[in-house]
């Protein structure tokens, strides 16, 4: 019986502690030579959205494969044989040459893009989405907006037979 109660009580305050200290314990530190984890590629708002290609960005060509994206320091010869210098300027295979500009895209198969093109195929996919969550909702709207301008053309043309009525009574 002597032996059961230090027992007990040291069994007691053995798990106590140890459930305390588990919850107030940090990781311990890597030790050296061990495996680093491995990098995680950074993203930004911009570049999540960025397609494997070239892209003029902040006045510097900017090459993106498989997620990853660094400046462009030497020229880059595409799979179409066009090269592209880190000024921006596309040289085809047929020696053509094309100074890219700011937001413009070229493939890595060698294709250019525009800013004004990638605005102009982003509104209208969002048009055909709207569209596809939204069935006749547009054309509605449409012909609201067309009704709303007849009406105001009409209050119109009749403020301005009143004003010439009025005008021909003071004569």
């Amino acid at each position: 019986m002597k032996v059961r109660i230090p027992f007990t009580l040291i069994l007691a305050v053995a798990l106590l502690t140890g459930a305390t200290a588990q919850a107030q314990t940090k990781l311990p530190p890597r030790r050296p030579g061990s495996a680093a984890p491995k990098p995680r590629v950074a993203t930004s708002v911009t570049e999540t959205s960025l397609k494997d290609g070239l892209t003029m960005q902040k006045g510097r060509v900017v090459l993106t494969e498989l997620g990853i994206t660094n400046p462009l320091i030497t020229e880059k010869k595409l799979i179409n044989g066009t090269t592209i210098s880190p000024t921006g300027l596309v040289t085809a295979t047929n020696g053509t040459t094309t100074q890219i500009s700011e937001g413009d895209q070229v493939s890595l198969s060698g294709r250019v893009t525009s800013r004004q093109a990638i605005v102009a195929a982003d509104s209208i996919a969002k048009v055909q989405l709207y569209d596809a969550k939204y069935p006749g909702k547009r054309k509605k709207m449409e012909e609201d907006a067309a009704r709303k301008a007849k009406d105001k053309a009409k209050r119109d043309e009749e403020k301005a037979k009143a004003k010439a009525k009025a005008e021909k009574k003071k004569k």
